[in-house]
């Protein structure tokens, strides 16, 4: 048999809907706000046919650069050969969300902001960058009423 090489040809279970969310889609789904240069992820939602990207843009996040009553227009870059391509998709707001990617750096950039203006208050200076993992701190262990053991491996014994 050939293959088929159709628009949505082997996407059995990335179109799928998950388990004990089939059925007709929230309304909250259609009330979420969205604005040009909002960052959003990509995600086919196989229950409604229209407006459904391809297979290749599932997953991929990028920037909205057109809004339209029902759909919005999306830039995501694409790698071809050796290079990035600029593609702009339209895309229908049930396929995508709002992306989580930048929470993470704008609630540090207000804390880093709070911590920044107390520190100016008292007059001292503080560092706002990320850190990674220092190690443990020294340590002592007391022997007294914890006497050390020993592990070894058990001996080689034939059952013979």
């Amino acid at each position: 048999m050939p293959h088929s090489f159709g628009y949505r040809a082997r996407t059995r279970y990335m179109f799928s809907r998950n388990f004990r969310e089939h059925g007709p889609l929230h309304l909250s789904t259609y009330l979420k706000t969205y604005k040009v240069g909002d960052i959003v992820d990509i995600k086919g939602n196989g229950a409604i046919q229209k407006g459904l990207p391809h297979k290749f843009y599932h997953g991929k996040t990028g920037v909205v650069y057109n809004v339209t009553k029902s759909a919005v227009g999306v830039i995501v870059h694409k790698r071809v050969g050796n290079r990035y391509l600029e593609k702009r998709i339209n895309i229908r707001i049930e396929h995508v969300h709002h992306s989580k990617c930048r929470d993470d750096f704008l609630r540090r950039v207000k804390e880093n902001a709070a911590k920044a203006k107390a520190a100016r208050a008292a007059g001292e200076k503080v560092c706002l960058k990320r850190l990674p993992a220092q190690p443990r701190e020294a340590r002592f262990v007391s022997t007294h009423n914890n006497e050390p053991t020993t592990i070894t491996a058990i001996p080689y014994d034939t059952l013979i």
